[in-house]
C-alpha cells in the first residue's frame, strides 16, 4: 500500500512545524504535544499526587529540598539568560515537596513540578546530593524531556497502526508487529530514554554547580546509588538508564567543565 504524495506531505509537514528547540544544545525536538497542553495536565496530576500521599512539611529535611529546588531554579534562570533564552521559565510554576514514601526515587514534572521521596535522602547524604539529583530531575523538565517521549510515543504508535494497515498477509502482519515492536524498543525508544538521561545528568551537574553546589559529589553519589543497587540492574542496552559505571565515569569527566562554567558566574567555592 503506497501514501498518496499528499499524505506524505501532511505527515513531513506535521514533523515539521510540531518541533521545539532545547535551549542547551540548540538541536531540534519533537514536540506533538506542546507545553500550552502538557503544563495545565502535569499541574493537575500533580496536585491529584499529592492529595493522596502524605506530604511532610516543617522539618529540616523538606526546608533542604525547597532551599536546594529554589537555588537550582536560580541557576537555571540565570543559565538561559546568559545563553539568550530569557523568557523561557515564564510558563514554569516551581513547587518543591517531600514525601514520605520508602522508594528510592525523585522527580520533576514537566513546568517545574518537583517530588523528592524520603527512601532517596540516605543516599543522597548531604546536601550536594539532594542538589545532584535535583538538578538532573529539573534538567528533564528544562529540556522537555517529557514532551519528546510522549512525542516519541505517539509517532512510534503512528508508524504501527500504518504497517498494520498496509501490510495485507496476516503471517507477513504479525511478523511486522513482533520485530518492529523488538526492534523499535531496543534500536530506538531505550537509546532515547539513555540519551535523555545522560544529557541531564549533564545538564544537572552545571546547574548545582552555578548554584554553588560541589559538582564533585555529583559522581559520589552515583557511586551510593550503585551500591544500593547492590549491582542488580540490566545490561545498559536493555535499560531506559545509563549503566551506573557509566554515569559516575561522565560525571567525573564533567565536574571540572562544570566548575568552569560557575566561575563565569562568579561562583568559586562550593557547599558539599
Amino acid at each position: 500500500m503506497k501514501m498518496k504524495p499528499t499524505l506524505y506531505l501532511i505527515a513531513l509537514s506535521a514533523l515539521v512545524f510540531s518541533c521545539a528547540t532545547n535551549p542547551f544544545t540548540g538541536k531540534k525536538t519533537m514536540a506533538l504535544v506542546p507545553n500550552s497542553q502538557l503544563f495545565p495536565t502535569a499541574f493537575s496530576q500533580y496536585s491529584q499526587f499529592l492529595n493522596e500521599n502524605k506530604v511532610i512539611t516543617g522539618t529540616q529535611d523538606a526546608e533542604m529540598v525547597t532551599r536546594v529546588g529554589q537555588r537550582i531554579a536560580v541557576a537555571a534562570e540565570r543559565w538561559l539568560n546568559a545563553n539568550g533564552n530569557e523568557g523561557y521559565l515564564n510558563d514554569y510554576k516551581w513547587e518543591y515537596n517531600l514525601v514520605d514514601d520508602a522508594t528510592v526515587n525523585a522527580w520533576c514534572m514537566p513546568g517545574g513540578k518537583i517530588v523528592f521521596y524520603t527512601g532517596i535522602l540516605p543516599i543522597a547524604k548531604n546536601e550536594a546530593g539532594v542538589a545532584a539529583i535535583m538538578g538532573h530531575e529539573v534538567a528533564h523538565a528544562l529540556a522537555n524531556h517529557g514532551q519528546q517521549r510522549m512525542s516519541a510515543g505517539y509517532l512510534q504508535q503512528g508508524i504501527a497502526v500504518a504497517g498494520n494497515i498496509a501490510i495485507k498477509d496476516e503471517n507477513s502482519r504479525n511478523a511486522f508487529n513482533q520485530y518492529y515492536g523488538i526492534g523499535s524498543e531496543l534500536g530506538v525508544m531505550l537509546p532515547f530514554s539513555r540519551s535523555h538521561e545522560t544529557e541531564s545528568d549533564q545538564i544537572g551537574i552545571y546547574l548545582m554547580a552555578i548554584a554553588g553546589y560541589n559538582p564533585d559529589e555529583a559522581a559520589e553519589l552515583w557511586k551510593r546509588m550503585k551500591a544500593n543497587s547492590g549491582g542488580d540492574s540490566p545490561a545498559e542496552f536493555m535499560s531506559t538508564h545509563p549503566s551506573n559505571d557509566t554515569r559516575i565515569a561522565n560525571l567525573t569527566k564533567w565536574a571540572p567543565s562544570a566548575k568552569a562554567e560557575a566561575k563565569k558566574f562568579g561562583v568559586t567555592t562550593f557547599r558539599n
